[in-house]
């Protein structure tokens, strides 16, 4: 049986009949929440016999549940959930070794520059950082060029790289193509559906929705990448906890209302945003002056609830944080509450004032992460912070 979208956030295609089947291990005593193994190992019934766990570093039942959905969702062949995003990406970066070339999109989140610059570099990776939506990204491949990482939209300029094309330079030059699927969710987009040969999410953003806990998932579609990911997670030992396992599960439940909802209120917002004297620039990419708009009516079934906007003056941006009441000045995003955060000294204070000012993030660039509420509220809140008199 084939399932829909919005069913596989709550369903598995494939379970087992709960009806056909005595065993009480398999069909959980009939819990519709899936359980928490809280175990950290596994009694064998003999030896030569396993119950298919050994130990939660390997792998844990209500982890391998919430693998099995975000692999669903995605369309690989495996995902691996991690303690955070950030895990995510260092124990992929575990791939390559010293002398490798990755070609990396200039506007990313700041901890994946910071993770770049200062670790991945280290352990002697080469990276070409260019606005990947706009270069000719084949003059920049080398003979030892290995990767080509890109995140459309970015964070948090919403620049948007074409995937399909992307995808067709990395196939020609035999080289991996990594998504960063995080601001969009699986919902609204599947990298692999367009040729990405891995995608990376932060589980702590949309994935789980309610600020409540942190996680990271590579998924896959490349066997021989699947392979050697699976011996780096149980050898790094990175793996999501039971709990927070079971939170993500939790959270999406609800993955396709909320980025339906929160996509609805995006949109009013940036309108509304559009029309007010003290911004001067909106950055949406469901708006139809958007550089990559075609390009994501092309590649994904909605725009997401992630915008950026600059006002004025610097000023003016930090009298808006100073100012909201109901949206909260907070990092992260992706949640059912709509935060403000101010990239330049939050999500990318690490980054170098002069890449900060080149990829078009200054003291006047405001990031909104738009949640569930009532539009008119929200639109109301950065009413009162904008309009209101010094």
């Amino acid at each position: 049986m084939s399932f829909t979208l919005e069913t596989k956030c709550l369903h598995l295609e494939k379970k087992q009949n709960p009806a056909k089947d005595d065993s009480h291990c398999c069909n959980h005593y009939g819990s519709i929440s899936f359980p928490i193994y809280q175990t950290a190992t596994y009694a064998h019934p003999g030896v030569g016999n396993s119950t298919g766990f050994d130990y939660s570093r390997l792998q844990n039942p209500t982890r391998e549940q919430v693998e099995k959905i975000v692999c669903s969702l995605e369309g690989g062949i495996d995902a691996l959930a991690l303690s955070s995003g950030m895990a995510a990406i260092s124990l992929l970066m575990e791939l390559f070794k010293p002398g490798d070339h990755i070609i990396a999109d200039s506007d990313l989140y700041g901890g994946t520059i910071r993770l770049f610059d200062n670790v991945s570099s280290k352990n002697g990776i080469a990276f070409s950082r260019v606005n990947c939506s706009q270069e000719n990204l084949e003059t920049l491949i080398q003979k030892n060029t290995k990767a080509i990482y890109i995140e459309p939209p970015t964070n948090p300029m919403m620049n948007v790289a074409d995937i399909k094309e992307v995808a067709k330079i990395a196939k020609r030059h035999r080289l991996l193509l990594i998504v960063d699927n995080t601001f969009m969710s699986p919902y609204f987009q599947n990298p692999l559906a367009l040729g990405a040969d891995i995608v990376i999410h932060s589980g702590t953003k949309f994935l789980s929705g309610h600020n409540d806990t942190l996680a990271g998932f590579i998924v896959t579609n490349n066997q021989d990448v699947q392979q050697k990911l699976r011996f780096l997670i149980k050898t790094t030992g990175a793996g999501l906890a039971p709990f927070d396992s079971w939170l993500i599960l939790r959270g999406i439940k609800t993955l396709a209302l909320r980025m339906e909802r929160s996509q609805q209120n995006a949109i009013k917002i940036a309108n509304w945003l559009l029309k007010q004297e003290d911004v001067v620039k909106v950055i949406y990419p469901g708006l139809a002056d958007h550089p990559g708009h075609e390009i994501i009516k092309k590649q994904a079934r909605g725009f997401g609830s992630m915008l950026t906007f600059q006002t004025a003056t610097a000023e003016k941006a930090i009298s808006i944080l100073n100012r909201v009441r109901l949206i909260q000045y907070a990092e992260s995003l992706g949640g059912t509450e709509t935060l403000i955060t101010y990239p330049a000294t939050q999500t990318h204070a690490d980054i170098p004032e002069e890449i900060r000012l080149k990829n078009g993030i200054t003291p006047a660039t405001l990031r909104l992460s738009v949640g569930i509420e009532n539009a008119d509220d929200l639109i109301a809140d950065l009413e009162q912070a904008i309009k209101r008199e010094e």
